[in-house]
């Protein structure tokens, strides 16, 4: 029986909620707080903003970046990146993007048909010393 509107819209609904209270999302929401409340991720942050906006600036007027000024950028952005809540969260980032692809994948594999290339591995064409597909 062929779905309706209504009835994808239903199901999307139900697929959202349930995503909303899995595990790797309660993960990321806390991870993100977690970031949002402290105030030296905020300090660090800010101060990365500043630098690397002042550098925009300068080489917007014409004036090259100096190599003291690349290092200190680049020691304060190794400073966020080990930083253990943004490490947590860029953690939990990763694992909540990879539930989404692969929702999404399920979805593409639905729409593409048991026939399509690529979803039916059977089909797939054998490996042979003569064949180097």
């Amino acid at each position: 029986m062929p779905s309706d509107t209504p009835q994808v819209m239903d199901a999307a609904e139900k697929l959202a909620q349930m995503v909303a209270e899995h595990p790797l999302v309660d993960r990321f929401r806390q991870a993100q707080q977690a970031v949002a409340n402290d105030p030296e991720t905020s300090r660090l942050t800010a101060e990365f903003d500043r630098q690397l906006q002042k550098l925009v600036q300068q080489q917007q007027s014409g004036l090259p970046v100096t190599d003291a000024q690349q290092q200190q950028l680049e020691s304060l952005q190794s400073k966020i990146v080990s930083h253990i809540k943004i490490k947590a969260l860029n953690l939990a980032q990763v694992d909540y993007v990879d539930l989404r692809r692969k929702i999404g994948q399920a979805i593409d594999r639905a729409v593409a048909g048991p026939n399509a290339p690529g979803t039916n591995p059977a089909a797939a064409p054998q490996r042979t010393p003569g064949n180097l597909m």
